[in-house]
């Protein structure tokens, strides 16, 4: 009988594989950080660098260049368009990423996502929008696409050794190292990439500007780029903030920033603005949710409501505005405030030949212009070598032209068909090469009009050679086929420019005033300190004043909405607003708590709402001792937008009143000892401090001014026994019949 095999310590082993030894399993290593680095990180950053993120003088990454070449060996050029599911998979055998980040380039390059000002690709479907980023693209199986018609441009020379060609991740396919594309596409479509411890942003020109600047740095390395290259123009559309500075910084420099911002226009009949089109560095969704947040922190009250309305039509973003607003005012101030404007950073940074370098215009469209010299150069040699083979081929068969019956001779004559070729080589002092291509020819093209046609084409053949030759020995010739090259491009593909140009006014002098929608509106102050602003057509429909139980309006003004609000309190402090800053309101409610609302201090409560729109006119301030300030309005003007003054009037005896006057007028004033005085304000001189405590109007003794009210025709049967003629007055005692009217105020 067979014994079990045992294990340490008698435990049966039977079945089991044994354990793998991993060496150095469990034992910590010392390694310096400048190793760690240089092994494993250093080669992450150059692959990222080189290989990723950078885009190379043909304006492409290598993401892309390998997407656009696997549709063009698909035939998607000149076919009907295919699944984007299809090109996926193709492109999976040149790019081993997944199917999701292949998909994203595509949907980036076609032309329904609006991200580039020339697409790659023509797409049909939903390939979301770049301007949204809630609309997002179809899955890959439900869109279609094609090579749109101006990538003929990146492959017309591909196959005549213009490029080198490199193998794929496992060597079983060759894909081209850059593709020949015939103009400056690197400026032409927008490209943006992140590496590792640097970023390229690069924006995008006009075709037709781009094609007629290279052409004319080609002829004069010295020309001035910004009289033919004026702006980036971006797919979105939109208005370029010119400053010609900042352009001459990027032209010379590859760096700097441009500002752009958006196109609206303005409906009248429905009071809407429109935006059409926005900056390329934002979406409709950042723009909308950094308005609400404006409008909910109170700094923006003239809008009603903002709503997306793109459709299938392109970008529409609608703003109701209230009434009376200024439209063009508005979209200034969004532009300061929201990303309707936004700035486009440009960094030129470009891989020439492996190396990245940071590059103005003018020397990246000179090593474009070397780069293309280059594919030129190699096609013209690619085509005089094919153009000689041809030659060499009519050469040998016009020597046997020259004698056809001997020629059918040997090759009837000899015995064997492997024979046949050196015959012909010893017959008529041809090659092989030459003796095979006379050996193919069909016996229907041994005719005179077939020699005579090939003679022909033999000596046209010369002239291209010698054509040929010419242009690779003079470098002028290369530079005019590139600059014709360039026209026809912008001949054929060029459109107008989808951003214009916007020349700021000077902005360095004084701003503008905030724009106020102004309409008659009526103002409510109560003695709890609530404010209401009511529209007149609100207050004729409405009834009763909603009032919290014990409070009662102490202040009416029928005013305009642009007008400017002083809230006195009971620390000596004035708080400024304005109309505008309120919502309009009905009487059925309370109303605004105007402590909370202005954000007083702890405890500190409203007296007195005084009401200007230029600040004429005075304050009028009676204190307990007697005393009484007239203060001038303009006084609370201040240059800056302050909201809160200090010392707004004298704290050295308490307040029993304060009024707002236009123009003098009189007041009657009654202590606690019910002595009353009549004076008038035009006694009183006007004072520039604010926290003055005035002029003595009433002498007391031990007693204080208990109320102060404006005098009205009636309240007193014999005014004249209450007037004095030089402050300060004692007053008088009212008389019974002088008491009626006067104690029911």
């Amino acid at each position: 009988m067979k014994k079990e095999p045992k294990g340490p310590g008698g435990k049966n082993t039977r079945g089991k594989e044994p354990k793998a030894v991993i060496e150095n399993a469990g034992v910590v290593i010392e390694q310096p950080i400048t190793d760690t680095l240089e092994k494993n990180y250093m080669p992450y950053a150059m692959s990222v660098i080189v290989s990723r993120a950078i885009p190379e003088i043909d304006g492409f990454k290598p993401s892309h260049r390998k997407l656009l070449y696997t549709m063009y060996k698909m035939g998607l050029l000149t076919g009907a368009r295919t699944k984007s599911a299809n090109i996926v998979g193709q492109t999976m055998r040149l790019n081993p990423h997944g199917d999701a980040a292949i998909y994203e380039t595509m949907v980036r390059l076609a032309r329904g996502n609006e991200s580039l000002l020339h697409a790659w690709v023509d797409s049909k479907g939903n390939f979301g929008k770049a301007y949204s980023r809630d609309m997002a693209c179809a899955a890959s199986r439900y869109t279609e696409a094609k090579l749109s018609a101006i990538a003929r441009e990146l492959f017309c020379d591909i196959d005549a050794d213009t490029v080198d060609f490199t193998d794929n991740y496992d060597g079983t396919m060759k894909e081209p190292a850059l593709l020949p594309v015939t103009f400056p596409s690197i400026l032409v479509n927008a490209n943006m990439g992140i590496a590792v411890g640097m970023a390229s942003s690069v924006c995008s020109f006009n075709l037709q500007e781009v094609c007629e600047t290279a052409a004319a740095i080609l002829k004069n390395p010295g020309h001035d780029i910004l009289s033919t290259l004026r702006a980036p123009d971006f797919a979105g559309g939109g208005y370029v903030v010119y400053r010609e500075e900042d352009m001459q910084r990027i032209i010379d420099t590859g760096r700097g920033g441009v500002r752009v911002r958006a196109r609206y226009t303005f409906d009248k009949a429905s009071g809407c603005v429109d935006v059409t089109e926005i900056p390329p560095t934002t979406t409709v969704e950042a723009v909308m949710d950094k308005v609400v947040d404006l409008i909910k922190s109170g700094k923006i009250r003239e809008i009603a409501d903002m709503r997306d309305e793109t459709d299938l039509s392109g970008l529409k973003l609608t703003i109701d505005l209230r009434r009376g607003v200024d439209p063009d005012r508005l979209m200034q101030k969004l532009f300061k405030m929201t990303p309707l404007e936004d700035s486009f950073s440009c960094n030129f940074n470009i891989l020439i030949a492996g190396t990245p370098r940071v590059m103005g215009v003018r020397e990246l469209l000179c090593e474009w212009g070397a780069f293309r010299r280059e594919c030129v150069r190699r096609r013209t040699f690619h085509t005089l070598k094919k153009t000689k083979e041809k030659l060499h081929l009519l050469t040998g068969l016009s020597k046997i032209l020259l004698d056809i019956d001997k020629a059918i001779r040997i090759v009837r004559e000899t015995q064997q068909e492997s024979e046949v070729v050196p015959n012909l080589m010893i017959g008529f002092g041809i090659d092989e090469i030459q003796a095979e291509f006379v050996a193919e020819i069909r016996l229907r093209n041994l005719n005179r009009e077939h020699i005579l046609r090939r003679l022909n084409e033999a000596d046209a053949l010369k002239a291209q050679v010698a054509d040929l030759g010419d242009i690779l020995k003079n470098p002028d010739r290369i530079r005019d086929i590139i600059i014709n090259e360039l026209m026809e491009a912008s001949k054929k593909y060029g459109q107008p420019r989808k951003t214009l140009l916007y020349y700021p006014e000077d902005e360095n002098g004084e701003e503008e005033e905030e724009s106020v929608p102004d309409y008659p509106v009526h103002l409510f102050f109560t003695k709890g300190g609530y404010f209401k602003k009511i529209t007149p057509q609100s207050l004729r429909m409405s009834g009763e004043q909603k009032l919290k139980e014990g409070d009662a309006v102490v202040s009416e003004v029928a005013a305009s909405n642009s007008a400017g609000l002083l809230f006195f309190t009971d620390r000596q402090q004035v708080y400024k607003a304005c109309a505008n800053d309120f919502s309009d309101t009905k009487a059925s409610v309370l109303g605004d708590y105007i402590p909370a609302k202005l954000g007083m201090d702890e405890g500190e409560n409203a007296l007195f709402m005084a009401v200007t729109s230029d600040y004429s006119g005075y304050m009028l301030f009676f204190f307990e001792n007697g005393k009484a300030a007239k203060v001038d309005l303009l006084g609370y003007a201040t240059k800056t937008k302050r909201k809160k003054l200090l010392a707004a009037y004298s704290d050295k005896s308490p307040l029993v009143a304060i009024f707002q006057i236009a123009e003098d007028a009189e007041y009657l004033i009654r202590a606690s000892n019910e002595r009353t005085l009549l004076i008038h304000t035009g006694a009183l001189s006007p004072k520039a401090a604010k926290n003055t405590q005035g002029v003595q109007v009433m002498s007391l003794r031990k007693n204080l001014v208990e109320t102060v009210v404006p005098y009205r025709e009636g309240i007193l049967r014999d005014p004249h026994r209450f007037r004095v003629k030089s402050l300060p007055g004692t007053g008088i005692f009212p008389r019974a019949e002088d008491k009626g009217e006067q104690l029911t105020l």
